[in-house]
């Protein structure tokens, strides 16, 4: 799972903002969405969007997107457009293979295919996408929870370096809740050891907000790990929270103790609004989410 490496901060070295690089994108504007995650009360409190297991990667993605642009909004236009809440979008994705956006346009036919054959055993194949994301190609899937912290970082005196800090060390403290012992490296990510990984980390700025975050194994397969090198990383393997005999926390459950988690790190948020997958909208959520079993 190789998203983009990270360079690590001592613990006594304080967060300060520096300069981000602006990625321009053109992505339509949900006016009906904005104004479910905007307010004009600045009591900060935090949007959680858990959506619908499992959810179509693409409908994440254009969640995430529309929820992006409320924030830049909000910068272009902070006299006229009021401040999104801190939102963190958490779901357990169909099967997917993503590639980081180095690797856009350079995946070849036959590699696609190969991701996208059935695994015999799991009775289905994956769905393959390119990502804006950093770092190489990875699997998202079932049993797995991706989260995406949309934040302004500024916002909250965090550097891109310190936010990925405070990525991991919630995801530290969301293993810890369930038992399992989990630690920093020197390659990016949480890991049980030096040899096994349990929590994938990349994330995308533009104007100081926050996209993409974290894919944390809770029982995923790891048979779908076999066609990929996960992190690019020879030698390195892959592990689930399951596979450390954790046996009855489920993908929704560790989603809401990590947003716990980052609401506490995070300081100086008043609670969490939990929006229900009814005010979320299902409207572009493909039905092909998962790719059909082979005969």
């Amino acid at each position: 799972m190789g998203w983009m490496p990270v360079q690590r901060v001592p613990a006594d070295v304080s967060c300060h903002l520096g300069p981000l690089v602006l990625v321009r994108e053109h992505v339509k504007i949900d006016n009906d969405l904005i104004s479910s995650i905007c307010t004009g009360d600045q009591t900060m409190r935090l949007r959680h969007l858990p959506l619908p297991d499992p959810s179509s990667y693409k409908h994440a993605g254009n969640l995430q997107s529309h929820v992006v642009t409320a924030f830049l909004a909000h910068k272009a236009s902070p006299a006229t457009v009021p401040a999104p809440k801190p939102t963190i979008i958490t779901f357990e994705p169909h099967p997917i293979y993503t590639c980081g956006r180095r690797e856009v346009g350079h995946v070849s036919k036959e590699q696609i295919e190969y991701l996208e054959k059935p695994i015999k055993g799991l009775g289905r194949g994956a769905k393959f996408a390119e990502a804006l994301r950093g770092g190489q190609t990875t699997f998202h899937g079932p049993g797995q929870l991706v989260a995406y912290p949309i934040l302004d970082l500024k916002r909250h005196g965090l550097t891109a370096r310190c936010y990925v800090n405070l990525l991991e060390e919630a995801v530290i403290a969301t293993c810890a809740n369930s038992g399992v012992k989990t630690q920093r490296t020197e390659n990016p990510g949480v890991w049980t050891d030096e040899l096994h990984k349990i929590c994938a980390l990349g994330v995308h700025m533009r104007r100081n907000i926050s996209s993409h975050g974290i894919g944390l194994n809770v029982a995923t397969d790891l048979r779908w790990f076999d066609k990929i090198v996960a992190c690019g990383l020879e030698g390195k393997k892959t592990t689930t929270l399951q596979a450390q005999g954790v046996e009855e926390v489920g993908v929704q459950q560790a989603g809401h103790v990590f947003v716990q988690e980052m609401v506490r790190l995070l300081g100086g948020i008043e609670g969490v609004d939990i929006i229900a997958k009814e005010d979320i909208g299902h409207g572009d959520v493909e039905k092909d989410g998962v790719a059909s079993p082979s005969s």
